[in-house]
This record gives C-alpha cells, structure tokens and sequence, in this order.
C-alpha cells in the first residue's frame, strides 16, 4: 500500500459489487415500530442485486414492509478495510422463476434451519468507502 494514499476514498460501483461479491455475511438494517432493527445475514450477489434465505418471523416481515431496507457489508485486514452500504427495497420471491433463479446463485444457510423464504434486495444506491488504516495524523498537521 502506497503510504501517500489517502486515508478513506470512495469505491466506484463496480469496485463495491467486486468486494461484495467477495464476502458472504452482512447486515440487514429495518424498521419496525419506530425501532431499528440489524439482522446479520449470509447473502450473495446476483445479477447487481442481493440475495439471501430466511425464515418466517422478523427479519422476513420487516424486510418486506418496509418500503426500503439497508444492507451493509465490510471487510478489513491489517493494512486497509472497505464499507459498502447498500439502500434499496426488498422483495419476497415468490414465482417459480424467481425461485430457480435464486436457487441457482449457490446460497446456503449457514445455522442448521430451514430457511425457506428467499428475499431479494435491489438497490437504488450504492456508496462504498475504502480506508487505508494507519496513526493519526497530528493535531498540528490537520487541515482546516
């Protein structure tokens, strides 16, 4: 990693669908009541949009009242970490297609349940942040 890189830049999209492409858990944020609810959830990309399993109950109900949901994914070793947020509408499958479709994207539960709903969360905006760790700069050397 250059030492000269700034310290937080913004990913392009294709760089944020490549990271979370390359990820398998992340987080579900809904509504529900007036509270905020984060589900963590095992996903995969398909085609540009999010794909994961759950039950009845809940994270279900929640995910598909609401009108949009959040998801976000990240990811981080020693040198760098990146941020992915994801805000769209989830959407119950429902039709045969749409089932053999998501089938096919390769997504298991990871908890020995039945997860027999598939949920669909197709964004309408995506901002990914990539931040170079390392000290922090001293009180006298920050602009502004």
């Amino acid at each position: 990693m250059d030492a000269t890189a700034a310290p937080v830049t913004e990913l392009s999209d294709d760089e944020s669908w490549q990271l979370l492409s390359a990820v398998t858990l992340g987080r579900l944020v809904t509504t529900v009541d007036g509270w905020t609810e984060i589900f963590p959830v095992n996903f995969v990309v398909q085609n540009k949009t999010l794909l994961f399993r759950t039950a009845e109950g809940t994270k279900l109900l929640t995910s598909v009242l609401n009108e949009h949901v959040l998801f976000e994914a990240d990811d981080h070793n020693v040198v760098e970490g990146w941020s992915v947020v994801v805000r769209g509408s989830a959407h119950l499958l429902t039709t045969s297609d749409e089932i053999t479709h998501a089938e096919h994207a390769g997504l298991y539960p990871w908890v020995a349940t039945q997860k027999l709903r598939f949920v669909r969360i197709t964004p309408e905006s995506l901002s990914g942040r990539r931040f170079v760790f390392g000290p922090e700069p001293d009180s006298g050397t920050v602009a502004g």
